[in-house]
C-alpha cells in the first residue's frame, strides 16, 4: 500500500456512535482494504480521559490500515486537514427543552466547528453531520464555512433509508439487497416521507406488493418513529445502525452509488422539486468521485407534494430559529 493516509475528522469521537463507528473505519468498510487512514479524534475536555482509553483500544487492535490516532479537544488541531469529516458530537435534547432551544444550543457548536472545518481542513473536505438536528446543523456548519463549496457538506438520512429497506425486504418477502430506488425525503424529523413510489424489490414495483394503506398507515408511521421505538426498547438511541449508516453514506459519496440505484441524502436544496433554496433538505441523490447529484424529474403524486411541503415548512421554520446565526 503505498496511498498515503487519508485523515479523517471524528467529532463527539467519545460518544457511543463515534465508537461504534471508528473501529470499522480504521478496518477499512469505509475508503477500502488499500486505503491508510488517519483518524482525528475531537472531543470536549471532560472526555479527553475515556478517548485515551479508545485510543489505546484502537492500537491494540493493530489495524494493517490505521497511521495514526490525534485525540484533541482543539479544533484547530482535531480538523486539520481533514479529508472527510464525521461530525457525529451534538447537544442532546434535554428534558424540557423544547426543539427550538436544541437547535439553538447547537447553533454554538457547529457554527465554531463549520468555521474551524472552513480554515484548517483540507479544500477537498467531505463533510458528514449525523449529529441531530442533523439538516440544520448541517445548514449552520455550511454557513460558516464559506470558503467551501455547500455541496462539501451534507446530512444523514441514510438511517431512515435502510429501515426503510429492511421494513420492505421483510413485507415482501426479499433479500434486503433486492430492495432499490427507496427514497426519504425531508428533515430527519418525524415528518420525513419514506416514499415507495419508485421502489422495487428485485425488479417488481413495491407499491404493487404493499398497498398504499399500508405505507401510509403502518410504513411511514413506523420508519418515522423507528428513532423513539429504539430508545423506548434499550434506553438509549440508535447507535451501532447509526454508525452503519454514516459509513454507507460516506462510502457512497465516495466511491459512487450502484449503477440505476440512488441514496437519500440531505443536501443543500437547489430548487429541485420545488423546494425552496437554502435549507438542506433529504432528495434522492446518486453519487460518483466525491460529487452527488439529485436524482431529477420523478413525479410525485398529491399526497408526495403535501409531505414535501409539510418537511419544507419545518426546515424553514428552523432556519428562521437560528436566522441570527446565519447573519
Amino acid at each position: 500500500m503505498t496511498n498515503p493516509p487519508k485523515r479523517i475528522a471524528i467529532t463527539g469521537a467519545a460518544g457511543n456512535i463515534a465508537y461504534q463507528a471508528m473501529f470499522r473505519i480504521a478496518a477499512g468498510e469505509f475508503l477500502g482494504d488499500q486505503q491508510p487512514v488517519a483518524l482525528n479524534l475531537i472531543d470536549i475536555p471532560p472526555a479527553m480521559p475515556s478517548l485515551g482509553g479508545t485510543a489505546m483500544e484502537l492500537e491494540d487492535c493493530a489495524f494493517p490500515l490505521l497511521r495514526d490516532v490525534l485525540l484533541s479537544d482543539d479544533l484547530e488541531k482535531g480538523f486539520g486537514d481533514a479529508d472527510y469529516v464525521f461530525m457525529f458530537g451534538a447537544r442532546p435534547r434535554g428534558k424540557g427543552m423544547e426543539r427550538s432551544d436544541l437547535i439553538q444550543e447547537n447553533g454554538k457548536i457547529f457554527g465554531p466547528q463549520g468555521k474551524a472545518i472552513n480554515d484548517f481542513s483540507s479544500r477537498d473536505v467531505r463533510v458528514l453531520v449525523i449529529g441531530n438536528p442533523a439538516n440544520t446543523n448541517a445548514l449552520i456548519a455550511l454557513h460558516h464555512a464559506p470558503d467551501l463549496d455547500p455541496r462539501q457538506f451534507s446530512a444523514m438520512t441514510r438511517l431512515d433509508h435502510e429501515r426503510s429497506r429492511s421494513q420492505l425486504a421483510a413485507r415482501t418477502d426479499q433479500p434486503v439487497a433486492n430492495i432499490a430506488r427507496m427514497t426519504v425525503w425531508g428533515n430527519h424529523s418525524p415528518k420525513m416521507y419514506p416514499d415507495i413510489g419508485y421502489c422495487t424489490a428485485s425488479g417488481t414495483p413495491v407499491r404493487e406488493l404493499v398497498g398504499t394503506d399500508w405505507h401510509r398507515e403502518e410504513f411511514m408511521p413506523g420508519i418515522q418513529q423507528r428513532g423513539a421505538k429504539v430508545i423506548e426498547a434499550r434506553g438509549a438511541s440508535s447507535a451501532a445502525s447509526a454508525a452503519n449508516a454514516a459509513i454507507l453514506h460516506m462510502r457512497d459519496w465516495v466511491q459512487g452509488t450502484p449503477k440505476n440505484d440512488w441514496v437519500s441524502m440531505s443536501v443543500l436544496s437547489d430548487g429541485s422539486y420545488g423546494v425552496a433554496e437554502g435549507i438542506v433538505f433529504s432528495f434522492p441523490c446518486q453519487c460518483s468521485e466525491s460529487e452527488h447529484a439529485i436524482v431529477p424529474g420523478l413525479e410525485l403524486d398529491a399526497f408526495g407534494r403535501e409531505q414535501l411541503k409539510a418537511n419544507e415548512a419545518e426546515l424553514l421554520s428552523e432556519r428562521e430559529t437560528i436566522a441570527d446565526l446565519l447573519s
